[in-house]
């Protein structure tokens, strides 16, 4: 069962893509607090890939994404950029393999996480 980290500091959007995601076969974790940094949580969980919020609590995206395209270990992990920003071009620029601008389809999300993980 592909693994699936949500790094999004909405709860009820947490709440409703466990569900989805859930249905969909995919096994799902979610940071809670955000006490912990995204980078720990990944090297933690070890997800094929990542739910990535352009505007979190306590980081940037943004800075995330270009710190996990540096770093040896999480650099291949695949990276789905959310934002109600229209942020694609910054977000592919930076390593993001996909940027789903929100409200997004669920369908689009499955899509864009089923060319990898499955």
């Amino acid at each position: 069962m592909p693994k699936v980290l949500l790094a999004e500091d909405d709860t009820t959007m947490v709440r409703l893509l466990t569900t989805l995601l859930r249905m969909e076969g995919f096994e799902v974790a979610s940071l809670v607090n955000f006490q912990e940094p995204v980078l720990h949580a990944l090297d933690r969980e070890k997800p094929d890939a990542l739910i990535l919020d352009v505007h979190l609590p306590n980081e940037n995206g943004l800075d995330v994404l270009r710190a996990i395209r540096n770093d040896e270990k999480l650099k291949n992990t695949y990276v789905v950029m959310t934002s109600g920003m229209n942020l694609r071009i910054e977000c592919l620029d930076n390593g993001a393999n996909e940027f789903l601008l929100k409200p997004y389809m669920p369908d689009d999300l499955i899509s864009a996480l089923r060319r990898v993980v499955i």
